[in-house]
């Protein structure tokens, strides 16, 4: 059995080339394709590969082989298939299944839209300047080369950071490490940032490090971690966030990218470092915990715009990006001298220990040995009467006596 040769895509350059070409937008492609503005965004960007007949229609549709209207609506039946439909758990295929394409798009709107007549909430303060939700409809535009390195930075902080933190708030249920989460995150981004600002999705690289930092298991060894922070004021939310710390922290992380920031499977399983079908089970076993527990929230799009509710409920707010990218900097610094201090302390340990060590070999001391054989010594004891005697006419006789005491000269 022969297998087909799937169809060939034109490079990642080329597809953007061949669309906007033709004048369509990303939005036009998804509705066309019936997918969503997302996963067009990874196929563009080379995260995911299209297969199947979404790969014959998309390859089609670039090279124009396919008319499609701007803002189609109604796609071919054929290529209609969305792909944050529920997951169905089958052995052989973990796979979300396709279902029509919703009119609500699986953004994750963190926060509620201001109602022009009403103006921008004040207890928010400015809104960003690129918006603040990280969803598929909010995209922003590509950043003008003519940017320096500081407006870039901003630029993907005020569009990423206000709905960031509301995502890692909803993985931790701390307000305070959900912010300094984000901010390590930026200043790492900003420590790397020829490296971000070349990457394919700058904001996804962001809020990887972001997730990762918030759910390190070296939290709980801080003095300020171990107390609780005051829940939610509300009893529903306080019973959501309840049942979604209780999941075990990849689950919740799978959970929260999937249902509620609106991620494909494909992609969420990149983003978590796991297979797609593991990813499947993960998002199956965390929807089966929160339906047990909260059986109105059993429905995705009800879980989602719950999750959307308990995030923007608390109002958090990011630090701005000049004092990122400030803490940033001072960090690198902290970090430069530390490593400086360090290595002049071992240099001179070094130095210290060169010119105190021996030059040469000293062989040590044999250990002394007894000898044998040699008489003990006698100590002077009492005179005997001879020797008495012999002392007193020693002690008697003249200067001018015996010749054999006092020699004279001849």
């Amino acid at each position: 059995m022969t297998r087909t040769p799937e169809t060939p895509l034109p490079s990642l350059k080329e597809r953007r080339r061949l669309r906007e070409a033709q004048s369509l937008s990303q939005a036009d492609v998804a509705a066309a394709l019936g997918v969503t503005r997302a996963t067009v965004r990874s196929w563009e960007n080379g995260r995911t590969t299209p297969r199947g007949t979404k790969r014959d229609a998309y390859a089609r549709l670039l090279t124009g082989a396919e008319e499609v209207t701007p803002h189609q609506e109604n796609p071919a039946p054929a290529l209609v298939g969305a792909a944050t439909g529920p997951v169905q758990a089958s052995p052989d295929r973990a796979e979300p299944a396709p279902e029509p394409p919703s009119e609500t798009p699986p953004a994750f709107e963190l926060a509620p839209k201001p109602d022009p007549e009403l103006g921008p909430d004040p207890a928010r303060g400015p809104e960003p300047e690129l918006g603040s939700e990280l969803s598929p409809e909010a995209e922003p535009e590509p950043l003008s080369p003519s940017l320096t390195p500081d407006q870039a930075f901003d630029a993907l902080y005020a569009f990423c950071a206000p709905a960031l933190v509301r995502q890692t708030y909803l993985l931790t249920g701390r307000r305070e490490l959900a912010r300094e989460s984000v901010e390590r995150a930026f200043q790492l981004a900003w420590h790397r940032w020829p490296e971000v600002a070349m990457d394919r999705d700058p904001a996804g690289w962001v809020r990887a490090t972001a997730h990762e930092f918030a759910l390190s298991p070296w939290h709980r060894l801080r003095p300020r971690h171990r107390n609780p922070e005051p829940p939610p004021a509300a009893p529903a939310d306080r019973a959501l966030l309840d049942v979604l710390l209780q999941l075990p922290p990849v689950y919740r992380r799978t959970l929260l990218l999937y249902d509620g920031v609106g991620l494909d499977l494909p992609e969420t399983a990149a983003e978590t470092e796991a297979s797609t079908p593991a990813a499947a089970n993960r998002l199956l076993h965390a929807r089966e915990a929160v339906a047990t527990r909260l059986p109105k929230l059993a429905e995705p799009k009800e879980l989602h715009r719950r999750l959307a509710e308990v995030a923007s409920a608390e109002r958090l707010r990011a630090a701005k990006p000049t004092t990122v990218r400030w803490g940033g900097e001072q960090r690198a610094r902290h970090w430069t001298r530390a490593a400086i201090a360090f290595t002049v302390v071992l240099i001179g340990a070094t130095t210290l220990t060169l010119r105190t060590a021996p030059d040469h070999y000293e062989p040590p001391l044999a250990p002394g040995a007894t000898v044998h054989g040699v008489p003990p010594r006698v100590a002077p004891g009492p005179l005997s009467a001879e020797e008495l005697a012999l002392r007193a006419k020693l002690k008697g006789e003249t200067v001018s006596g015996p010749e054999r005491l006092v020699p004279e000269a001849g």
